[in-house]
């Protein structure tokens, strides 16, 4: 595998690919079973795999969510490399940010809601981020799992609003056996914590009506930012301690 930080060779190392298909599984690091599934996912449909990690300071609208995000880089390479990702491509913030964030991308309607209501900003720095990344990638496919499923709902609108060549594939979120979506910020929770955070999913599932919902999961002691129905799917956001889960199920 080889690990690429500087664009313009990325660049001309794209090019010489040909007509390779490349698949592409953008992530923040912290590299779980989650993402090695999207990267397993890519090698099965295309001839070549790229991965990348930054973590993007943009989309964070708590300085303190940012501190406290893991990094594990020399790990990350492990993992992706084992996984037999062919590029890795690790940018720093001034080659993905030149302009400093003044340009950025938004959208006024599904950002709105859910994680956009109570995360002002946070949808614009992840479209914004993506976007460059897409453009620099130039993969035929780019892979996103539907734990953040507003998050693959609104990369999907931008790819077709600004008619993007890149595919993007949805797919299934990966639990713990526990039930609990792999996150890369579960590492941060308390024993006692992680603990409790499979009853998330398991109120999600289970619960009757929304407001019931709600009801069990500060009962049981996770602070609740919301749950909801759209789209046939049931939303939720808690945070337990320090950090912050989402999850989604079918109706």
């Amino acid at each position: 595998m080889q690990v690429i930080r500087d664009i313009g060779a990325w660049t001309e190392l794209r090019r010489s690919l040909g007509e390779a298909t490349l698949g592409f599984v953008p992530t923040m690091g912290a590299l779980h079973r989650g993402h090695v599934s999207l990267m397993e996912r890519s090698r099965a449909e295309n001839d070549a795999t790229a991965v990348s990690v930054f973590v993007n300071p943009t989309q964070f609208n708590d300085p303190r969510d940012l501190k406290n995000y893991p990094r594990t880089f020399e790990v990350d390479v492990a993992e992706a490399e084992g996984a037999g990702v062919d590029y890795l491509l690790a940018p720093e913030y001034e080659a993905l940010y030149p302009e400093g964030y003044r340009y950025r991308v938004s959208e006024n309607a599904l950002s709105a809601v859910l994680c956009g209501a109570s995360r002002p900003g946070h949808f614009d720095g992840v479209l914004t981020v993506v976007l460059k990344l897409l453009n620099i990638a130039r993969a035929h496919r780019a892979y996103f799992g539907e734990k953040d499923y507003q998050q693959c709902l609104l990369v999907q609108g931008m790819a077709e609003a600004f008619f993007l060549q890149t595919k993007i594939v949805a797919c299934p979120t990966v639990r713990e056996p526990d039930g609990l979506a792999m996150s890369s910020r579960n590492v941060n929770l308390a024993p006692k914590e992680r603990a409790l955070a499979p009853r998330f999913h398991q109120a999600l599932k289970a619960g009757p009506s929304v407001d019931q919902i709600k009801a069990a999961l500060a009962a049981a002691g996770f602070e609740v930012d919301y749950v909801e129905e759209r789209q046939g799917r049931r939303f939720g956001a808690v945070r337990l301690g320090k950090v912050r889960l989402i999850d989604n199920v079918p109706l």
